[in-house]
């Protein structure tokens, strides 16, 4: 590969990641707000919790595959951003984007037709849209980690 890297595009990329981790948190607690209150209007407060602790279950189940796929992209993003790469790895490595980006938008799709089918319940939707919030947060932090390293032992 080639000698040097082009940091300031990761660091614009880490500043993109930051803005869309802190949207996601804003929109984790207003929607915790907003699925608290329907709970409790409806009666069920102890939803509120058990929604939050299954999203919690599920998060550690998936937690190693996102923090490995995270890993891969954010290996991608620095060899993509070395200056000087021939053709072939250019496109090898747009190829590689290409599969990240289909694995980022399945993952989405899935959550979108799951959480568009389910029931109108807020006690069965909470822990959905909480696991789904999470996932996202989840891989873009370990993204930004993953940068965040290997920027600092490259500059």
């Amino acid at each position: 590969m080639a000698q040097t890297t082009d940091t300031a595009r990761l660091r614009k990329l880490l500043k993109i990641y930051l803005v869309i981790q802190l949207f996601l948190a804003a929109l984790l607690v207003y929607m915790a707000v907003h699925f608290q209150a329907g709970l409790n209007a409806e009666g069920k407060p102890q939803a509120f919790l058990w929604g939050a602790g299954m999203a919690l279950v599920v998060q550690m189940l998936i937690f190693y595959p996102i923090k490995k796929f995270a890993g891969i992209e954010a290996k991608r993003e620095i060899e993509s951003s070395a200056t000087g790469l021939s053709g072939e790895q250019m496109k090898s490595l747009r190829n590689r984007r290409m599969v990240g980006d289909l694995v980022r938008t399945a993952v989405f799709v899935f959550y979108a037709v799951f959480l568009l089918a389910m029931p109108g319940k807020k006690a069965v939707v909470w822990p959905v849209f909480l696991s789904f919030v999470l996932t996202f947060l989840t891989y873009f932090q370990c993204v930004s980690y993953s940068l965040k390293r290997e920027i600092a032992l490259k500059g």
